[in-house]
Parts: structure tokens; sequence; C-alpha cells
């Protein structure tokens, strides 16, 4: 009985693991911002604490594409700004997981 091993075989373990949080992570922030719009759309009551919390971490992580757009109607600057960040969060972040998969 022989034992071969293929070529460039490695454990991929700790790769996978780390692809795994970064999945997460994206989509965690992507469903923040998700969850942002959504309560924008349907008038959350911001006076609540719950409410407040999720705005200010969905400004915090769009604050780079917030106001981005100059749409005339207040919903459509939300939705393209904060949609945005959600779409290039959750594109970036399983990019980079499947990029560290193949490795």
């Amino acid at each position: 009985m022989s034992t071969r091993h293929a070529r460039g075989t490695r454990s991929t373990s700790g790769t996978s693991g780390a692809a795994k949080v970064i999945v997460i992570i994206a989509d965690v922030m992507a469903f923040v911002l998700g969850l942002w719009i959504l309560m924008y759309l349907l008038d959350a009551n911001r006076a609540n604490d719950f409410v407040e919390f999720i705005h200010g971490v969905a400004r915090w992580l769009a604050g780079w594409s917030h106001d981005l757009f100059t749409f005339d109607e207040a919903w459509a600057r939300v939705v393209a700004g904060y949609g945005l960040a959600a779409v290039v969060y959750v594109l970036v972040g399983h990019a980079l997981a499947n990029r560290l998969r193949r490795y």
C-alpha cells in the first residue's frame, strides 16, 4: 500500500473559518442597513431606543455613502445611500471570503 499526497494540499480550516467570519460580519452589516431602510420607509418611531440605535449604527456604516445621491425625495436618498452601502458590504465581504477559501 502506498500513500500518495496530492500536490498543493494543505489544511484550509483556518482560512475557511476566517472566511465564515467575514461573511457573517458582512451579512450583519448589510442586515442593519436594510433594517434601517425598512424602519425609515415604515416611519418607525425615532424616539424609540432600538430605532435610534439601529439608525446610529447604520449611519456609521453608511457614512461614506450617506447623501451621495441628491434625489429630491428623502426616501430615495435613504434607499440609495444606505442600500448602496449594504450591497457593497455584501459583495466585498463575500468576494473576500471566496478569495480566502481558494487559498
